[in-house]
């Protein structure tokens, strides 16, 4: 394809030359595909660790392939796979799987970028690093770094919030603008890098330098492949998170990259937004809710209002001068009656008493010897034992002759037996 053009002749003899005409971005596009149109560039088999794998609702498969054991300049090429040659797959690609494609390098003009379009897959392996995560996972695991029960609440009205993220992107904006909406307060961002071979200890150290000026620590970054994220799988940030004194939330990449911080830290949000939303109250919320409060105060203190308006007005009706002299009268009137009362009942009490008594003293008088002795009768004793019988005397035994008024002594002279 010829891209230049030169103009109609004049009506000199020279041809006049004009610059060379610009190409347009379409025209560029197909340039680039021309060249990609290469057979080194068709039916190719390359090696490489599944990332950003997503599947599309119609199952279609996008991906990305990464080169293994280059840590410091990481290459990465982006993958399709159409429905049509997915149906053929027997396993489920994932993140992390080392697999063999074959397929042909295609240009995508609307992006003006370029992409493998895979027509096999096979398994090749589990990816290094996604072995080495699965690694790290189980040994902090068994240390009790993502166990729930050692995690913490969120404080509800925090006056400092810490954030630990990159210094240029958009997540300080975002922390910033949401916070600022929302609750405003305090903010202290920790600067570190948040990719690269030493990126974990910068995290490391920016959560140490701020967690003791705050109440809450937010550790952020936006999405990313998953060799941008893999600082936050090292063991150095999750036994940082789990030491840190103060709650902390994660907000790593999209809502469907899990790292090992998001298992350890104390809340994980999808996003940086997110994560602001959930360490502030919304201000409008708790205006809601004081208004909610003076409302049910107010009628609160109505209500008591009301009721010791009633008490005051029945205390004052019983403390009336009136109604005293009134209950003093009755009081009285029911203790006149009572005294006579009482006074009836001791009498009436009093005169049964002697009636009680005179029967006793007849009974008694009846039954008492003295009786016996003033009809003439006499009682004999010898030795204080009264005689009963004739036959316990014997000539001479000095007797003791009880009479009504008075005793005597004598001398039995004969006992005569019938």
């Amino acid at each position: 394809m010829d891209w230049f053009y030169q103009s109609e002749s004049s009506d000199t003899q020279e041809p006049a030359e004009t610059p060379d005409k610009p190409l347009t971005v379409r025209e560029l596009s197909g340039i680039i595909e021309c060249l990609l149109d290469n057979r080194q560039l068709q039916d190719i088999r390359v090696q490489g660790e599944i990332t950003n794998y997503k599947r599309h609702s119609r199952g279609h498969l996008y991906f990305s392939l990464s080169e293994k054991g280059n840590e410091n300049m990481p290459s990465v090429i982006r993958c399709v796979m159409w429905r049509a040659d997915t149906d053929r797959l027997s396993f489920s690609p994932e993140d992390g799987l080392e697999v063999v494609v074959t397929g042909s390098v295609r240009v995508y003009p609307p992006q003006g970028s370029y992409q493998l379009q895979v027509k096999k897959m096979t398994r090749g392996g589990a990816g290094e690093k996604f072995l080495l995560v699965e690694r790290w996972r189980k040994e902090l695991a068994s240390e009790g770094c993502f166990a729930t029960d050692r995690k913490r609440l969120l404080p509800q009205f925090p006056s400092r919030v810490g954030v630990v993220t990159s210094e240029t992107g958009a997540v300080i904006h975002d922390i910033r603008t949401v916070i600022a909406r929302r609750f405003p307060v305090e903010i202290i961002i920790s600067p570190t890098a948040v990719q690269g071979e030493d990126a974990h200890a910068g995290i490391t150290l920016a959560l140490a330098r701020v967690a003791k000026y705050v109440d809450v620590v937010i550790v952020a970054r936006g999405g990313g492949s998953f060799e941008d994220l893999f600082p936050f799988n090292h063991p150095d940030v999750v036994r940082a998170i789990v030491a840190c004194p103060v709650p902390v939330v994660s907000a790593i990449g999209h809502e469907v990259d899990i790292t090992l911080a998001d298992l350890a830290a104390d809340v994980r949000a999808p996003t940086p937004s997110a994560a602001a939303e959930l360490v502030v109250p919304d201000r409008k919320d708790l205006r809601i809710v004081v208004v909610d409060l003076q409302c049910q105060l107010r009628t609160t203190l109505l209500a008591r209002i009301t009721r010791a308006r009633e008490e005051v007005t029945d205390l004052r009706d019983r403390f009336r001068p009136q109604r005293f002299s009134r209950r003093i009268s009755e009081k009285r009137q029911a203790t006149a009656d009572l005294s006579d009362r009482l006074e009836r009942a001791f009498v009436t009490r009093i005169e049964r008493d002697h009636l009680t008594l005179a029967e006793i003293k007849t009974s008694l008088e009846g039954r008492s010897p003295r009786a016996v002795l003033a009809r003439g009768y006499c009682v004999a004793e010898k030795d204080g034992i009264v005689v009963k019988t004739v036959n316990s005397l014997k000539k001479d035994d000095r007797l003791d002759l009880h009479f009504y008024d008075g005793c005597s002594r004598v001398v039995t002279e004969r006992v005569d037996h019938d």
